[in-house]
Parts: structure tokens; C-alpha cells; sequence
């Protein structure tokens, strides 16, 4: 039965890689972060706070999405490749 070749895997394992180490750092961000309301100006500094935490989520999300995208596909053309193959040699 024939493998897929290496690149993709070295692809998979990449793009796999990448996306963890995007969600750990998503999560160490929002770690302690829990969806408030500030209504007076007293909390100036918390809402700062927060609006900057949310700039830095909003800017990985994009990338979250391709890593997850790549990732996906990846793994569908490697369970395809093995698929092929096996019914390939069954009806040989």
C-alpha cells in the first residue's frame, strides 16, 4: 500500500504546529477574561485594558482560520490518499 508522500506530512505537521501554538496563545490571552460591562468612567483603565486584549484576539483570528482550514485539508487529502489506495488494491 503506497504512503502519501513525505512533504505531506511535513505540511501537515506544520500547519498542525502552528495552529497549537496559535490557541495556546489565544488562550493564554483570554485566560481570566470574562465578557464585562463598564458603565462609569471610573474603570478607564480596565476598558483600555480590554480593548487592547480584544485587538490583539481579533488580530490572530484570521490566521486561526487558514491554520485550521490548511490543517483540515490536509488531513482530508492524507485520509484520501489512503482511501484511494485501499480501494485502488481492493479491486485489483
Amino acid at each position: 500500500m503506497a504512503t502519501p508522500p513525505l512533504w505531506i506530512w511535513i505540511a501537515w505537521a506544520a500547519f498542525t504546529a502552528i495552529l497549537l501554538a496559535l490557541l495556546a496563545y489565544q488562550g493564554t490571552l483570554t485566560r481570566y477574561e470574562e465578557d464585562q460591562l463598564f458603565l462609569d468612567d471610573n474603570s478607564q483603565q480596565q476598558h483600555t485594558q480590554n480593548d487592547a486584549l480584544l485587538q490583539k484576539v481579533a488580530r490572530i483570528q484570521p490566521l486561526l482560520r487558514i491554520f485550521i482550514g490548511g490543517t483540515c485539508a490536509l488531513s482530508a487529502l492524507i485520509v484520501g490518499i489512503y482511501v484511494w489506495e485501499a480501494i485502488h488494491q481492493f479491486y485489483t
